[in-house]
């Protein structure tokens, strides 16, 4: 069984920084973010679809939407088994849900969520 949970996420103005943490609990023998072939974030703004925002393999291959580029860096620590999402120079339309995502094989896991607003 998988458990994420998101957390950071916050008000903030334009050109300001948050940290996303995401916390995986992973009960069975396969207990590290290790076993999971992909880690990522997504984001969802109001009224509008789920988008990728970047993803990380566990070969350590880094994956970013265009819109993000340079301004966020994903990243993990697997003895914490968390992964992160530092996002820099945050601008309004950065502004939704932003949610874990952890692949295994045909598996998918989500976290809840955790809502991030930048403010003009």
């Amino acid at each position: 069984q998988v458990q994420l949970a998101e957390s950071g996420g916050g008000l903030v103005q334009a050109g300001g920084s948050l940290r996303l943490s995401c916390v995986a609990s992973i009960s069975g023998a396969s207990g590290s973010i290790l076993s999971f072939n992909t880690l990522g974030w997504y984001r969802q703004a109001s009224g509008k679809q789920r988008e990728l925002v970047a993803t990380m393999t566990n070969g350590d291959s880094t994956n970013y939407s265009d819109s993000v580029k340079g301004r966020f860096t994903i990243s993990r620590d697997n003895a914490k088994n968390t992964v992160y999402l530092q996002m820099n120079s945050l601008k309004p339309e950065d502004t939704g849900v932003y949610y874990c995502k952890a692949d295994r094989l045909w598996s998918h896991f989500w976290g809840q969520g955790t809502q991030v607003t930048v403010s003009s």
